[in-house]
């Protein structure tokens, strides 16, 4: 199966309110291409230093998506070009990214970590942090960050049923923060779902989905 051929298949199965981001982690930049060259241009990495790396190798039209957990001193070095962080889970981080976006002289998106998954390996704010860190004098100062939604990452079960609970647990959340909308919190993403779970995740809400073995094949 050619890469092409995977993307153009996966991208027609997708309504046209959901976005693909072509999970590229590991994979040489001759992939890349390909899936590039059938018309990708939203790329995910998880890895700082792999990306940069992609970055200035590749067409400057791509949206690079950085879908990792992500260190704070390794914030500076995506900065200049990153076009999506979708693993943001503390205002620490946020402050960071904000202070290096203001260098930039540019506003980067960040989604907002959820944890949902019974697994303890899973990063990501609860409720409680979530609605205190949107409310916060501390967030309101960030004027060089914008939130654009939410990502969860569901437990890795063979059990439909629990994915379920956790992605439209992950949507009542997304839903329940539309009143807290403010400069810097506009509101119009949930990226859940990957090669394995992404059209369960698309039923419950999603509008971004992170597929990457579907399309390059296994890591």
């Amino acid at each position: 199966m050619s890469i092409a051929l995977n993307l153009n298949t996966i991208k027609a199965s997708l309504p046209e309110h959901v976005t693909l981001v072509a999970v590229s982690k590991t994979k040489p930049v001759s992939d890349l291409i390909q899936a590039y060259e059938a018309g990708q241009r939203i790329f995910g990495e998880n890895k700082i230093q792999e990306m940069t790396e992609k970055w200035e190798q590749m067409p400057k039209d791509i949206q690079w998506h950085m879908i990792g957990h992500v260190q704070s001193n390794k914030v500076k070095f995506m900065a200049p070009f990153v076009s999506l962080i979708h693993g943001v889970d503390s205002l620490k981080l946020l402050q960071e990214i904000n202070k290096q976006a203001l260098k930039n002289n540019r506003t980067i998106d960040c989604l907002l970590q959820i944890y949902i998954a019974e697994e303890e390996s899973k990063f990501g704010l609860d409720e409680n942090e979530l609605n205190e860190l949107l409310t916060s004098v501390e967030f309101k100062e960030l004027k060089n960050i914008r939130i654009l939604g939410l990502m969860g990452m569901a437990t890795f079960t063979e059990d439909q049923n629990q994915i379920k609970k956790e992605f439209t647990h992950l949507k009542s959340i997304f839903d329940s923060i539309q009143t807290l909308q403010t400069e810097n919190c506009k509101l119009n993403t949930i990226s859940m779902g990957m090669s394995g779970d992404y059209q369960l995740a698309i039923e419950c809400g999603s509008t971004m989905v992170r597929i990457g073995s579907s399309i390059f094949g296994g890591r």
